[in-house]
């Protein structure tokens, strides 16, 4: 079969792919990008677009319940999954289908529902999802398939009903009791919107922290918050089995005060996210993986095969669409503009979208500590905060890491409401290498958000 030849072929509609497609067939290159199912990729069709919607809409709950808190005065909530699922689809069509147009608006970009696999260092069979069969070769390949969720190996899980991160947002119905395993960003924020939709629910959490890359008392303080808000936490808790009974899902842990048997209408696995490699038969290609699947590839994108770049969540490393899009920016810079970016020590900027926001930048104080860095930690509760305590918002803290000997900031922890704005301001200053006392001795409008970093940065320690 003959060949189609194309300047550069993307794999993968995703946050990195889409830009470079389009950038690439602006520069003259003719152009291919394959997508499978949804353009978009995670963020736009599984993601952030769809979680965060729903994350508003359970917050519309929450502070309606908490209304008398303000004094007004309300009826009872009641939460229709079908009107939330439905205002979360209308806006994951609207993004997407922007994105479609966009594409299709792009001369020499021609778009394919289909799926590729290599054949070759640089050659592709692709069947489309009509089961039409053609191949192509390129000059330049991309690769930005993304990851999925995935089951971990517990005896009978795979004999019961699980929801992963996208089924759980096509319930037409709210669980009674919901079961979350795994106490990381995606399953906290789960958790905590259903049991504002009004489910019960307990997380079970393998490790001794929730958040196991965070500092012990920023997990302690989320913990203490979802607990705060009636969810059953559980730490280090080994899952050992799962079963199903009369309807009800049930777990049985191993708890620090011995076995326990949990029993659920719902179960939610939010534990890791395995590449979208199977299908690629990388192999053919030569293209080098590590020992979880994940595309290896260098500072500048490339993989072990020239020619041939790896971006976004299939490469491994912070799973975040802003980083899939520098990911983009990275090879835009070196490849049609003559550059030399790369990955190296770049920012990798953070929020969880549980209420409150956690955001994060830079080092946390642990992992400062454990560099040998000689440093000073800031730290302020927020109902110290005068914009906090105003609108009823005073859960979590503030806390950076400051470096003892230039005054550098190195990194913060925002646990607050809108911590991850608080955070990125924060950034702006660490881009800008300022002192931490640019920060304490600013003026900022009163009373906002941002007047807090004066107080933060006069409690350096």
């Amino acid at each position: 079969m003959q060949a189609q030849h194309y300047d550069a072929v993307v794999i993968g509609a995703g946050q990195g792919g889409v830009p470079l497609s389009r950038a690439l067939a602006g520069s003259g290159r003719r152009t291919a990008l394959i997508e499978r199912e949804h353009v978009g990729g995670t963020c736009i069709n599984e993601g952030c677009t769809p979680t965060k919607t729903m994350v508003a809409s359970a917050r519309a709950a929450y502070m309606d319940r908490r209304s008398a808190d303000y004094g007004v005065h309300d009826g009872p909530v009641t939460v229709d999954m079908r009107e939330v699922r439905h205002r979360k689809q209308e806006i994951v069509d609207s993004f997407r289908n922007s994105g479609v147009r966009r594409i299709e608006a792009t001369e020499g970009l021609d778009l394919i529902a289909g799926e590729a696999s290599f054949t070759g260092p640089k050659t592709l069979a692709v069947r489309t999802n009509d089961g039409e069969e053609f191949v192509l070769d390129a000059d330049n390949v991309f690769i930005n398939t993304g990851a999925r969720p995935a089951n971990p190996p517990i005896e009978g899980l795979d004999s019961v009903p699980t929801l992963n991160s996208t089924s759980i947002m096509e319930l037409g119905e709210l669980p009674e009791h919901l079961l979350v395993l795994g106490g990381s960003y995606v399953g906290l924020e789960f958790a905590q919107m259903f049991r504002r939709f009004g489910s019960e629910v307990t997380i079970v959490q393998r490790g001794g922290q929730l958040m196991g890359r965070e500092d012990p008392d920023i997990a302690e303080a989320v913990a203490e918050i979802l607990r705060d808000d009636g969810i059953e936490v559980l730490l280090g808790t080994q899952t050992r089995r799962a079963a199903q009974d009369d309807g009800k899902i049930l777990l049985t842990v191993d708890t620090s005060e011995g076995d326990r048997t949990l029993s659920g209408s719902h179960l939610l696995v939010a534990a890791g996210r395995p590449p979208n490699t199977e299908t690629l038969n990388l192999d053919a290609a030569g293209i080098e993986r590590d020992k979880r699947g994940f595309i290896e590839a260098n500072e500048r994108l490339e993989t072990s095969v020239p020619g041939v770049y790896a971006l976004g969540d299939v490469k491994g490393g912070p799973a975040f669409t802003h980083i899939s899009y520098d990911d983009f920016r990275i090879i835009r810079t070196n490849l049609l503009e003559d550059g030399s970016a790369t990955i190296a020590h770049r920012q990798v900027p953070y929020t969880m979208f549980t209420d409150p926001q956690l955001g994060r930048i830079g080092l946390s104080e642990q992992e400062a500590r454990d560099q040998d860095r000689d440093v000073r930690v800031a730290r302020l509760p927020m109902n110290y905060v005068a914009r906090a305590i105003e609108t009823g918002e005073t859960r979590g803290f503030m806390k950076a890491v400051v470096d003892a000997e230039t005054d550098q900031i190195l990194g913060c922890a925002v646990l607050g409401i809108e911590g991850g704005e608080i955070m990125a301001m924060i950034q702006i200053a660490m881009m800008g290498n300022l002192p931490y006392t640019a920060l304490r001795d600013s003026v900022f409008a009163h009373p906002t958000l941002a007047e807090s970093l004066n107080s933060l940065f006069s409690t350096v320690e």
